[in-house]
């Protein structure tokens, strides 16, 4: 018997294969059983129009056979086998697709759910065998032909015995070693799990012959061994199914299994999409937060397959950031793969379905938002502040995607955990309200009770509680909402003054700008201004800011390990109504010594209202006591 030569491009190509194309050794499996059911595919074809084949579709199935004392194992599929020159063909020459080949010339017909298109899989079995022997038989032929090699030294075909139409695999395992344990591939669980991760939906059985154990009749301790032939995959992906057939008990089973959570997901998605790419999609929104979802380890990602078989386990260019918590499947015709079937060749078709998948959950968030606000509440608790992240990254680029989906605490909620949407808070605006009003701080109670804050509830007009550290970040990157500018109660003009009270109030300002330049040098450039307000009512004094760095702001960035700190402008503001600024105005003529410590005592409280640390609260405390004796 002659032994070949592969030529010298496809000696290359196979010694790339086995150290370089294929990330992982068990890839192998999948390989040589995606092309056992395009075989079986083909045959499948042939018989639709061809009554000689004698073979029902209930019949096709591929079997594993592993033999732990031969240390081999078996791929065996009943389908089209192969020609002497079709093995010539197929496996002589590395990187010739029959499967492709077959695909193209079929381009139009039905039921042709062909997998292969690089014929370079079946050579990923030299990654874990030292000699790989194939025996085959294609339909319509008397004569059976064996190819065997060991490798990049070449391979032999020759005549054989073998009764019925098919191919089988023989892959006689390395010898194992330290690092690699090729033995792994005969164990029955191992298989099974290997079947289960990246074939379970090949639409042909996987089968393979199980033992299981059993208490013999009669007996309590005696046990019987049986043997069973057992149906490995799935074969009906539950996403390609019609949605009527399913409960949603399926869709909760489905869920919890394939992704190994045990909480109910609060939605899922089930569509299937055609046009520019075809593609069927399984997607769930859980109920929970994953224990590591705000940690470095959580990876996003989609699980993408090609016609059944899984391609990759998290594909993260299908999930953008403010989706990342969704799980769930996509299964595409379309996508062109690279050799190794283990990433895309390129990603026009990604795209195009990355995109679809971001609309359709958008769209899934905004109907559960209308129609179901309690879930929606509870999804956002989870996750709403992923979304926030999401409107303030990338520049504000998917700001209009999502503002919609914003929910925020507001003083118009009678429970004070209670949520508004900004389209909610627009529609209850008065007629003469120019802005939406909002108050920064560490908790609902803490934004009710800013001084800045109690004014404007008092003028009738809502203000909405930013109590998450991105919260003013994404109002700021949206700057507007319905042609509404956002305005902080603790930030520049309320706008809720007339033309008059303005003139009044700057008139009073500029009576006291000595008083006011006197405190000012107390406070040592820790303000920028020192000025009369119009935003206080019942409190002497409160800390406003100027400029793009709110004082809320300044505490979220001066609290990131960048080591970097920044400052709002200050401006500390007093209530001309209040008796405190009658002792300021006498202190500035009798006492100006007790006016500095006055002065650092309303700035130090200013700092304590605005959830801000005071900068020595033992010279605080001494101050207090001071005035208190």
């Amino acid at each position: 018997m002659e032994q070949k030569q592969f030529q010298a491009e496809s000696k290359r190509m196979l010694d790339l294969m086995i150290h370089s194309i294929y990330t992982h050794k068990e890839i192998f499996l999948r390989e040589l059983i995606s092309n056992a059911s395009d075989a079986i595919d083909k045959l499948y074809f042939r018989s639709l129009t061809d009554d000689q084949v004698g073979i029902a579709k209930d019949d096709f199935c591929i079997e594993l056979k592993p033999d732990k004392e031969a240390r081999t194992l078996t791929i065996i599929d009943n389908g089209i086998g192969m020609t002497a020159e079709e093995l010539e063909q197929n496996l002589g020459v590395i990187a010739h697709s029959g499967s492709l080949e077959f695909k193209t010339e079929n381009a139009q017909g039905e039921n042709t759910d062909i997998i292969g298109q690089f014929g370079v899989g079946f050579y990923s079995a030299f990654m874990v065998a030292k000699r790989v022997t194939v025996r085959t038989r294609a339909y319509g032929s008397d004569t059976a032909y064996v190819w065997q090699s060991e490798g990049v030294d070449g391979y032999t075909i020759d005549t054989c015995d073998k009764e019925t139409v098919g191919t089988e695999i023989v892959l006689e395992l390395l010898d194992d070693t330290e690092d690699e344990n090729y033995g792994e591939f005969l164990e029955e669980y191992r298989l099974r799990s290997l079947v289960k991760k990246y074939s379970d939906y090949i639409r042909f059985p996987i089968r393979m012959e199980t033992t299981h154990e059993h208490l013999k009749e009669g007996t309590e301790d005696e046990y019987e061994t049986h043997t069973v032939m057992e149906t490995l995959n799935s074969q009906t992906p539950m996403w390609k199914r019609n949605k009527n057939e399913l409960t949603e008990e399926d869709y909760t089973n489905f869920y919890r299994e394939k992704f190994m959570d045990y909480n109910t997901p609060l939605v899922h998605i089930h569509s299937r999409q055609e046009g520019a790419v075809t593609y069927n999609s399984l997607l769930y929104i859980p109920s929970k937060v994953p224990y590591d979802y705000y940690s470095k380890e959580y990876e996003k990602g989609l699980q993408l397959y090609a016609n059944g078989v899984m391609i990759m386990e998290k594909c993260s260019d299908l999930l953008p950031d403010h989706f990342s918590f969704v799980r769930g499947i996509i299964d595409s015709e379309d996508l062109s793969l690279n050799i190794s079937r283990e990433m895309l060749q390129h990603d026009r078709q990604l795209k195009l379905i990355a995109k679809a998948v971001e609309k359709s959950i958008k769209n899934e968030l905004a109907k559960l938002l209308k129609t179901d606000r309690a879930k929606y509440e509870e999804f956002w608790k989870a996750f709403g502040i992923q979304l926030k992240f999401g409107t303030y990254q990338n520049f504000g680029m998917n700001k209009e995607l999502l503002q919609d989906l914003l929910l925020f605490h507001s003083s118009s909620c009678e429970d004070a955990e209670g949520f508004t949407t900004l389209a909610e808070y627009v529609s209850r605006m008065r007629e003469d309200q120019k802005y939406i009003y909002y108050a920064a701080g560490e908790s609902v109670s803490r934004c009710a009770a800013l001084p800045a804050a109690e004014l404007v509830r008092d003028k009738g007009m809502e203000v909405l509680y930013l109590t998450e550290s991105v919260d003013e970040f994404a109002l700021k990157m949206i700057m507007q909402y319905q042609e509404k500018e956002f305005k902080n109660v603790s930030a520049g003009d309320l706008g809720l003054e007339s033309e008059e009270d303005k003139s009044a109030l700057d008139a009073k300002n500029e009576e006291s700008k000595d008083l006011f330049a006197e405190m000012q040098k107390a406070l040592d450039g820790k303000v920028k201004a020192i000025r009369l307000s119009s935003r206080l009512k019942s409190h002497p004094v409160c800390l406003s800011s100027e400029g793009q760095i709110s004082l809320e702001m300044e505490k979220v960035l001066n609290a990131m390990p960048t080591g970097e700190k920044v400052q709002a402008e200050r401006v500390l503001e007093l209530n001309a109504e209040h008796p405190i600024f009658a002792t300021l105005q006498r202190l500035y003529t009798e006492d100006k010594e007790k006016l500095a410590t006055y002065t650092d005592l309303l700035y130090q409280q200013a700092l304590l209202m605005e959830g801000m640390s005071v900068e020595d609260p033992v010279a605080l405390s001494r101050m207090i006591c001071d005035l208190m004796v």
